[in-house]
């Protein structure tokens, strides 16, 4: 395969995408038994984030993606990647960018998630070996002419330290957050659990805060999300709801509270789990404005109200479902790969 030969790489990643799709007995297996050893990672979580990665690698979208991109010319670099390991195959979509520019990939995997990439990365080259030496799992990354590392605020100043002096997309802690008008469908809002719930909350695109309109009555939305009370269940989860709701008893802190979801009214972004943090605007425009000002820490806003924003705007229950082309930070990968 050249590197160059779009139609090759579109061929070998949708083949890819309908494995992912429709998993074969050894898939089946990981899927069953990651929680044995990361507890998050239970076999439905795993399997909403092996179809949604194998649904985005569909061939028009594929095609659509790279050919925005000049490929010809470039690659041959070794770029170094730490991936996260707070959902399922959340480092997925940085190899494929390294791949598809034609880079070798140096994959620092997080241990919570490394048995699902390194078999769907066995798989590919099982589609088209002349992958097999464009990527290496490595415990220590070294010899890299670029850096891609995903992680929190703290690990930022880590990475920016060891890796500032080669050309680097680091990333910290983004939360995304949804915004309500009080017209939703119990439909829409139903979905918006998805946004809440998918993966227990712990990815970036996870709504972790709602933007209300004043005097909001949440009994609608409680209602709505109903259906996701088995999430209770999971003793992990579990844990983390008897933990805050404790915090919030005794120190008298205002929340609501569904048996499985607290929500209060709270400035900041990054909720615990199994809490919502919410805050109200008078305006649309006064929303808009507290969205701008928030645009660095957002992943993504979740609604179904045009706005001007600098973030990606998905609709109700869209977010665990990016595309090829909505770029973690908002900073383009396949750009800063094909300009190295």
């Amino acid at each position: 395969m050249s590197k160059f030969n779009i139609n090759d790489t579109v061929n070998a990643f949708s083949e890819l995408g309908e494995q992912l799709v429709s998993p074969d007995a050894q898939l089946m297996q990981i899927i069953e038994t990651e929680r044995q050893y990361n507890a998050w990672f239970t076999p439905q979580s795993v399997m909403n984030a092996v179809k949604a990665t194998g649904g985005m690698l569909n061939k028009p979208d594929l095609q659509l993606w790279l050919n925005r991109y000049n490929l010809a010319g470039h690659g041959h670099k070794k770029v170094g990647l730490v991936l996260a390991g707070n959902i399922p195959l959340v480092g997925f979509h940085d190899v494929l960018c390294v791949l598809a520019t034609g880079n070798h990939a140096l994959i620092k995997a997080s241990s919570q998630d490394s048995r699902l990439i390194t078999y769907v990365l066995n798989k590919l080259v099982q589609i088209d070996a002349s992958y097999a030496d464009k990527f290496s799992f490595v415990e220590r990354l070294e010899n890299f002419d670029a850096i891609i590392a995903t992680g929190s605020n703290n690990t930022s100043r880590y990475f920016e330290y060891y890796f500032g002096k080669v050309p680097n997309i680091i990333r910290k802690n983004r939360n995304s957050i949804a915004l309500l008008t009080g017209d939703e469908t119990a439909d829409q809002l139903a979905a918006l659990g998805n946004d809440i719930f998918d993966y227990f909350g712990l990815g970036c695109r996870n709504v972790s805060k709602l933007l209300v309109p004043d005097g909001y009555i949440f009994n609608f939305f409680f209602e709505s999300i109903e259906h996701f009370a088995p999430i209770i269940h999971h003793h992990k989860y579990n844990n983390n709801y008897d933990y805050n709701k404790s915090i919030y008893l005794v120190n008298r802190d205002e929340h609501l509270d569904n048996g499985f979801l607290m929500l209060k009214q709270d400035t900041r972004l990054t909720s615990p789990l199994a809490v919502l943090f919410y805050d109200t605007y008078t305006s649309l425009q006064q929303a808009e404005a507290y969205l701008l000002q928030q645009t660095e820490n957002l992943q993504c806003i979740v609604t179904n109200t045009p706005l001007k924003t600098n973030n990606q705007v998905v609709a109700f229950g869209q977010s665990q479902h990016p595309q090829l082309w909505d770029y973690a930070d908002g900073v383009d990968t396949m750009d800063f790969l094909s300009n190295l």
